[in-house]
């Protein structure tokens, strides 16, 4: 047994020459205590007292678990987190993962993002006065765990030396991650029921933990919005009240400009330290991802990977029912697997060794050029090609204006006359979600590419086999079949000249690669690439809702559907849907202008599209 070390309690020999101390508890400011495992070298059965560069990890995902996506092509069985931990310290680190306040073995209530920021910060100040660190700390880590790590860089902790922000790491969660277009993602009430479920309460006390799993949850999906005591987290207060907290303050203001939730109103205090962002198009960071490049890149030697993926699983090829291809995955395109990738990028900025030649690189994954046909695992073959560029958006991309013609056609002309289009948005029929950039939304939602049909498999799916352009509120603008391939590459907007009859209504946009009929697809294919929304409320700014009322008459609004890069290819036609909501990915808004998330009455809105000169416009980007 390796002997203590002063501080750290006793070590655990995991192998001749790997260490562990288990739960140690670290001490915040307001002193609740962290549980934190270090990993170190050890030799002849003693931890070694050398001081080396750390990597940490926080997470409210269990410290001491298994990781669901620590695998690669070669190795497609999860690496627990003892595991990656063993080999970061035989890499040359000392490894350190904390369960974040609140969950698992650390004290303290858990709130959701909010706290990630000076604990973040703490915990750094720790491991830096500690006879192990030298003083150099990487950070790295998954979703929550990369937003754990901009939470604390927003704030300039000591000995922070580099970052790998994988898949999260909010530039503003109110535009993308928790809000978007000031619609609500429900993925964040899904997610506080799953992970209610190991709450401290819940662990303390099994009857809290039987009447969370006995709720209905596809049942209380139907009973939305959610209110205190009236809500399938109601077992739990604390994560109900939170849950609520994020979806009834519904204006940007101090609630949202909070470190943890907002990096984009701290860049400048962000030490300028390489930074990995990483993120792909069917997950739900894209946005967070670009912003934070585009914010962060200068003066620091930065790397953006996009990947075809849904959330952070990086070493497959099918994502929904479509096949990317074999060069998907990162592994064997960007480097052998994504440990390699974060051990080289460490080597060099925290031991400085050789450089890896990633440093101001944009690696994107253009996704189609498939065959179009059905692969012998039942799926779309879409297909893809990783391509590089030295920034993003990239360069050379022209835009492209496509134009909404009553006659429910796009083109590069504008409509000569003004002319409108209405149709009727019952928020008791929401148009159901299809697939897309989703997650933590299982067992309800699951993202990635889908041919847009009704299926029982989705939530809300009232008509199976019926395609969504059959419903009479989802518009469908297409472009002639092309000519060529078309190449889109970069941001996607939607800016549409509207009315409505209610004092708050959505809009939504969907924007679909059409496969032409063949003999695997008789009805051809309508593959969703990228969507977006955006509540009336919001017209004049997301720091000043107000509703529309008789003297509003016509008003401009703007869509950013996720940025993209898909091949169009010749004979396929572009696609855009346009309606009123996309549920269960986003809240259904109740069209009456109640507060947000606490409306308990329903109308039908009249909502209306104007097309003219100065009407409206899909813009693309082109190569």
């Amino acid at each position: 047994m390796p002997e203590a070390d002063a501080g750290l309690g006793p070590a655990v020999l995991l192998a001749d020459d790997v260490a562990v101390h288990r739960n140690v508890m670290v001490t915040m400011r307001d002193g609740v205590r962290l549980a934190t495992d270090i990993y170190r070298p050890a030799s002849s059965g003693r931890v070694a007292e050398d001081s080396r560069p750390v990597i940490l990890e926080r997470t409210p995902y269990n410290k001491s678990g298994t990781p669901r996506t620590e695998f690669s092509v070669d190795d497609p069985v999860p690496m627990t987190r003892e595991a990656l931990a063993t080999r970061l310290v035989r890499e040359g680190y000392a490894a350190v993962f904390q369960d974040c306040r609140g969950r698992h073995g650390s004290e303290g209530t858990f709130t959701k993002y909010v706290h990630e920021g000076e604990d973040g910060y703490d915990t750094m100040a720790w491991i830096t006065g500690q006879p192990f660190c030298s003083g150099r700390i990487g950070t790295m880590g998954l979703s929550y765990a990369a937003h754990t790590q901009m939470a604390l860089a927003c704030l300039n902790p000591p000995g922070l030396a580099c970052m790998v922000l994988d898949s999260g790491g909010f530039s503003n969660a109110f535009t993308c991650g928790i809000r978007q277009g000031g619609a609500f993602e429900l993925k964040q009430a899904i997610w506080a029921y799953n992970h209610a479920m190991e709450s401290p309460a819940a662990l303390r006390d099994p009857t809290i933990r039987d009447a969370l799993s006995q709720e209905d949850l596809q049942g209380w999906m139907g009973r939305m919005p959610w209110t205190a005591g009236r809500s399938p987290l109601q077992w739990d207060p604390d994560y109900e009240r939170y849950l609520l907290d994020q979806w009834q303050n519904g204006t940007f203001d101090g609630f949202w400009k909070k470190i943890g939730l907002w990096a984009a109103g701290h860049y400048q205090s962000i030490p300028r330290i390489p930074i990995v962002f990483m993120s792909s198009w069917y997950d739900t960071y894209v946005q967070t991802a670009l912003e934070n490049h585009a914010g962060l890149k200068a003066e620091r030697p930065s790397a953006l990977i996009m990947g075809p993926w849904t959330h952070g699983n990086r070493s497959r090829s099918v994502f929904g029912d479509v096949d990317f291809g074999p060069a998907a995955t990162l592994d064997g395109q960007i480097d052998a697997d994504w440990l390699t990738y974060r051990l080289r990028w460490f080597a060099h900025w925290l031991k400085g060794e050789a450089g890896t030649g990633q440093e101001r690189r944009v690696h994107y994954f253009l996704m189609g050029g498939g065959s179009g046909r059905k692969t012998a695992e039942g799926h779309l073959d879409h297909g893809g090609m990783w391509c590089e560029a030295p920034d993003w958006p990239v360069p050379g991309a022209v835009p492209l204006d496509l134009h909404l013609h009553p006659g429910m056609r796009l083109d590069e002309r504008p409509p000569v006359l003004d002319e409108r289009l209405s149709y009727d948005f019952d928020p008791r029929d929401p148009v159901p979600t299809i697939g897309g950039a989703l997650t933590s939304g299982e067992p309800i939602f699951t993202g990635g590419g889908f041919d847009q049909i009704e299926a029982p498999e989705f939530f809300g799916c009232r008509n199976p086999g019926q395609p969504l352009k059959a419903r009479r509120d989802v518009l469908c603008f297409e472009a002639d079949p092309l000519e060529e391939d078309l190449i889109v590459v970069g941001p996607v907007t939607v800016r549409l000249l509207v009315s409505t009859d209610a004092p708050d209504t959505d809009f939504t946009a969907k924007l679909i690669d059409v496969y032409p009929p063949s003999r695997d697809y008789p009805n051809g294919y309508a593959l969703n690439i990228t969507d977006g929304i955006f509540r009336v409320r919001y017209r004049d700014g997301f720091e000043q809702p107000k509703p529309v009322d008789a003297a509003t008459g016509a008003f401009s609004i703007e869509i950013t559907p996720f940025a993209t890069a898909n091949r169009f290819a010749k004979g396929h036609r572009l696609r855009l849907d346009i309606s009123s909501s996309n549920f269960p990915k986003y809240d259904v808004n109740p069209n009456t202008g109640e507060p947000e998330g606490q409306s308990r009455h329903m109308r039908t809105a009249t909502n209306t599209i104007h097309f003219g000169p100065d009407g409206s416009v899909l813009r693309l980007h082109v190569l």
